[in-house]
């Protein structure tokens, strides 16, 4: 077996050397949202650098042939970085960078070398074509127009949330900065590259990297640094008051970076740390040791913000009073971690012994409670102080947090948003003149929007919406079962017995993902396939008593028939109560903007960058892009078959026989059983994709 080992940059692994092939018995693509924007912050942040590589790790691969490598490690990150260069190159004006853009992802072919045109990364045979289409040959505006019910599996899904995420992103650079940050990560953005001839040899490499050897986590580097700072008669005594405050935390050396990474930002006010080490002994250890007050920094510090982290991680298990832990559950409801740092800072600054060796800071024991965290039968109470005021930023966060979540503000913006918050709170300042804390009128008239309009989010955002909204209904905190789901009343698909298939299929796509279609339920979206009435729906997602707890979810028992109208007062009942949750409903000028029109949102939120959110053919109508009556048509001469649209001027497609589809994609699904709606559909007056019309317009404010 014979191995070999590189560090190369981007710019040498996306080449005619390396074809990539994903084997079938390697995970699929699990990436979610959050960790592909965190990737995309962390870049950015690391080109303000130049000259300082950023190292991504390592790829483990077989040699199948002169250039074919089987990936065993690494899938993951060659995935998210197809992504992050397809959309590069997808706000690329420059034809040069547009080509050098695509040679990344896409092998030009060379008849004299025998290379064949390709992509340089395939899939797993379930989800290549839709990744070729879709990102490597770069089809992101089909790709923004799919329907949830148009992707086949969880993989297909993460590609095109994170590619939606991804491109909001870069889209918000100027277009300096996105080229300069397009070439950092070609030319500084490195990988050890790992090659075998051997799959057995392979996995055992893999072993070797990821189970051997205990490396120092950051608690260790940061231990070593203070306890050396320490006289030697104390020394030895903080040295294991270390370790008590420590070890609860585990040994997780992730979690504790994400942990050392808080608190920095705690500490200095700085939203960002690119290098944790260096940069956590600068701004936080440094004053400390220079000031001969380390035994501060341990027992003032260190031990109220290590009990705070632990109790964030499991808030139902904390000496707190129930309404605390009630919003304590809330906020760990979020995917995002960025709220972390003012939670912990609001529960130090309300307990005056949380840092205390005696204080018992749970009821219960678990496996990573002991030490500081425990207390003992004999500890102290937890001696809560200002309590109106902890709670009070503790609904200021959640709201914040809910906001952004919904406005899918990414890593940087939220962690600044943070540190503004704690620097503001220790100026003393009241709740409403925390910058950190403030809701502008745009980012109400924004989240009112994606709540109005189609739910582009995480399925973990949709329960958390549904969750918000019972609650506010209910006026109170309701246990929740270990299994809930939000699940859709309307199915996406609807069959020819169904109940909804008398609907007509525009009215059926204009509810498909829509918060008024959905419900709080035990039940999950596989139970509920196979049934096709709302009848049968609706008893299965009444079946446990669980899901009765949830007023909304509860309301089904009474309806007896869904209807158009039946979903349109759920929309609207849902959506108020969330804005009435996050006091979002009334702008400055007391306009209710939970009942204004789609399209009074849409104007008054006009973004000014581009984003991935679905374009309307009214949008384009109205940009003047389209015009009404003229005809658009889809070809598939193999088949000879051929389809005639009509555009309308309420914006909508209107076929031969009379059937209107609110969207391109809807139309091809339902006359020709194609997703790839964008791409079919030309004009007839000059033979233009509606993918180019289409991204003329999403880009037009560039």
């Amino acid at each position: 077996m014979s191995i070999s080992a590189m560090e190369k940059p981007l710019g040498k692994v996306f080449t005619s050397d390396y074809q990539f092939t994903i084997p079938s018995f390697q995970r699929a693509y699990t990436w979610q949202a959050e960790n592909v924007a965190q990737l995309v912050s962390d870049l950015q942040d690391a080109c303000t650098n130049p000259g300082s590589p950023y190292f991504l790790g390592s790829l483990i691969l077989v040699r199948d042939g002169s250039t074919r490598y089987q990936v065993i490690d690494g899938q993951q990150r060659l995935i998210s970085l197809s992504i992050i260069i397809s959309v590069l190159r997808e706000l690329e004006t420059d034809p040069d960078l547009i080509d050098s853009l695509n040679e990344l992802i896409l092998e030009p072919g060379d008849k004299l070398r025998g290379i064949k045109a390709q992509p340089r990364l395939k899939l797993r045979e379930r989800d290549t074509d839709f990744f070729r289409m879709y990102v490597q040959e770069g089809d992101l505006e089909g790709l923004f127009d799919l329907r949830d019910g148009d992707i086949e599996s969880n993989a297909q899904r993460n590609i095109a949330v994170n590619t939606r995420q991804v491109f909001d992103e870069l889209a918000k650079m100027e277009d300096h900065d996105r080229r300069r940050f397009a070439s950092y990560l070609v030319n500084e953005v490195t990988l050890v590259i790992v090659t075998t001839d051997d799959l057995a040899g392979a996995h055992r490499i893999f072993d070797v990297m990821n189970m051997r050897g205990v490396p120092l986590t950051a608690s260790d580097v940061f231990k070593a640094k203070s306890v050396a700072a320490i006289s030697p008669a104390a020394r030895t005594v903080y040295a294991t008051r270390w370790d008590e405050i420590m070890d609860p935390l585990g040994d997780d050396s992730q979690l504790l970076e994400e942990f050392f990474s808080d608190l920095h930002l705690i500490v200095s006010h700085k939203a960002v740390c690119t290098q944790l080490l260096e940069g956590f002994r600068n701004d936080v250890l440094k004053p400390y040791v220079r000031n001969q007050n380390v035994i501060s920094f341990i027992d003032d510090v260190l031990a109220p913000y290590a009990n705070a982290w632990l109790i964030i991680g499991r808030p139902t298990d904390a000496n707190l009073p129930d309404d605390v832990v009630g919003q304590l559950v809330a906020l760990g409801d979020y995917q995002t971690t960025d709220w972390k740092p003012v939670a912990m800072w609001a529960l130090v600054n309300s307990i005056r012994n949380l840092g205390s060796a005696d204080a018992r800071v749970f009821s219960k024991t678990g496996t990573h409670t002991g030490g500081i965290a425990a207390g003992g039968k004999n500890g102290e109470d937890l001696q809560l102080h200002d309590m109106a005021r902890l709670h009070d930023v503790l609904a200021a966060l959640e709201r914040v947090t809910g906001v952004d979540s919904l406005n899918r503000q990414g890593p940087l913006y939220r962690r600044t948003r943070s540190a503004s918050a704690i620097r503001d709170l220790e100026r003393g300042y009241t709740l409403q003149q925390i910058r950190g804390f403030l809701i502008t009128d745009d980012d109400r008239r924004s989240a009112l929007a994606h709540l109005r309009g189609e739910l582009q989010t995480s399925p973990a955002m949709k329960r958390l919406l549904l969750i918000r909204a019972n609650e506010q209904q209910a006026g109170l905190r309701i246990t929740r079962p270990r299994s809930l789901n939000a699940v859709a009343i309307m199915p996406e698909q609807v069959t020819a017995g169904s109940s909804f298939a008398d609907w007509p299929e525009a009215v059926r796509d204009h509810w498909a993902n829509r918060i008024g279609n959905l419900a709080l339920s035990q039940a999950n979206e596989r139970q509920l396939a196979p049934l096709a009435s709302y009848e049968e729906r609706r008893d299965r997602m009444l079946l446990s008593a669980s899901s009765r707890r949830f007023p909304l979810t509860a309301q089904l028992a009474d309806i007896a028939q869904c209807t158009p109208q039946t979903l349109q007062f759920r929309q609207d009942e849902t959506i108020r109560l969330i804005a009435d949750h996050w006091n979002i409903r009334y702008d400055a000028e007391r306009t209710d903007l939970s009942t204004v029109s789609e399209e009074f949102l849409a104007r008054k939120t006009e973004a000014k960058t581009p984003t991935s959110k679905r374009v309307t053919i009214m949008q384009i109508l109205e940009a003047g892009l389209l015009i009404p009556g003229e005809t658009l048509v889809w070809d598939r001469p193999r088949k000879g078959e051929r389809w005639v649209a009509t555009v309308t001027a309420e914006g909508r497609l209107r076929m031969d026989d009379g059937q209107e589809y609110a969207s391109p994609t809807a139309a091809a699904r339902a006359v020709g059983g194609s997703s790839a709606g964008l791409t079919v559909w030309k004009r007839t007056s000059n033979g233009q994709k509606l993918s180019d019309v289409w991204k003329a317009y999403r880009l037009r404010k560039r």
